[in-house]
């Protein structure tokens, strides 16, 4: 199989879909790998480590897009690549189709064959969901720590404050990857941590596991708005497999908190569990609503290419390689590859999906 790695034209996107070990992997099993002319600069890889692995190098994104029958990526693509995309093509990414009617719409229209990395499922878990997870919500506590400085626009608080200063009161929203990765960082820097989820035995594991500093609570609406009106910093954590994320924190909520509380809602990718939450960019990441700073930027592992793009194709590599060697009909009838898969040849085939925005279902074993 021709396989594309196009360059991310997201703003501020310095990731990659594919690294040199896994264009390797792909290209001994029988693969082409077409990778684009500098997709790899911002991740700190060069060409010629493409090159000397196997891989073509392409001169623009319309050649890549033009020759590959397979295209790997990391994050969804953009309005200007939706005429690039053809028919029966497939797309392995990010595409967390629930936050964005426009973008089900166009890979609808598209009939190519869209495998979303953030609903596969494998032994329970979401494994190409979770390296970004853990990136996010270790970068969600470094964000939030610098956007409460008041030059910032925050209270003016140093997170574990000094002996005779109080220290900030951290609220996490979830108690996953992101929320536990999060709660070790804002544990390691000295802040008083609430840890917030309503499975119960997830709450007891991580009671166990935890900092003295972290405590756990189980939510409801009434220990939320409890929660953040001590807290100084709120971070959103909560991900629905596939769906848009439940809102936790609704406007009215806001009126609550503390003039010049942070909150970082990393789950602003499937919609925001916070309801003043938009998508922001690295370039202009904060914005105020009711005296709270709101972070909200939507590809946050961005910022630190290197790390993220390394972490992500460990993951996706060998499922890569599996979904090139099975194609995409083989691909929709396995039963993990077939968790992955969003959009087959115009037919919605992924059910959270389908209930985001009231649209047909088709199982995607009865598509191709």
């Amino acid at each position: 199989m021709i396989i594309g790695v196009p360059k991310e034209i997201k703003p501020q996107e310095n990731r990659i879909g594919a690294v040199p070990a896994m264009v390797l992997d792909l290209v001994e099993a029988g693969n082409t790998v077409l990778v684009e002319k500098g997709g790899g600069l911002g991740a700190g890889i060069c060409d010629d480590e493409y090159r000397a692995v196997g891989a073509r190098i392409g001169d623009s994104a319309e050649q890549v897009y033009g020759e590959a029958e397979m295209i790997i990526k990391v994050k969804e693509p953009l309005a200007a690549e939706y005429p690039l995309i053809k028919p029966d093509q497939i797309l392995f990414t990010y595409f967390h189709f629930a936050a964005s009617r426009e973008l089900t719409d166009a890979m609808l229209a598209s009939k190519a064959h869209c495998f979303a990395y953030e609903t596969l499922v494998h032994r329970d878990s979401l494994p190409l969901l979770t390296p970004m997870s853990e990136v996010a919500g270790r970068m969600s506590v470094q964000v939030g720590a610098v956007c409460l400085e008041k030059h910032m626009g925050g209270r003016g608080m140093l997170m574990g404050g000094i002996p005779g200063v109080d220290n900030a009161t951290v609220v996490i929203l979830g108690g996953g990857v992101v929320g536990t990765n999060a709660a070790k960082m804002a544990a390691g820097l000295g802040a008083d941590v609430r840890m917030l989820d309503i499975d119960l035995d997830r709450l007891r594991y991580l009671s166990d596991v935890m900092a003295a500093n972290v405590q756990t609570l189980h939510s409801s609406p009434i220990t939320v708005r409890e929660q953040i009106a001590q807290a100084d910093l709120v971070i959103g954590a909560v991900l629905v497999q596939g769906a848009r994320a439940p809102r936790l924190i609704r406007r009215e909520d806001l009126k609550l908190m503390k003039d010049g509380a942070v909150v970082v809602d990393v789950a602003v990718d499937q919609g925001g569990c916070i309801e003043t939450c938009k998508p922001t960019t690295h370039a202009d990441p904060t914005y105020v609503v009711d005296g709270v700073l709101h972070y909200c930027v939507a590809n946050m592992p961005g910022a630190v290419p290197r790390t993220s793009t390394f972490g992500l194709t460990n993951a996706t590599g060998p499922w890569a390689r599996r979904l090139a060697s099975m194609g995409a009909a083989e691909a929709a009838r396995d039963p993990v590859l077939g968790t992955a898969a969003n959009v087959l040849a115009g037919q919605c085939t992924h059910e959270a999906v389908a209930q985001a925005f009231d649209i047909g279902f088709t199982s995607p074993a009865k598509v191709l």
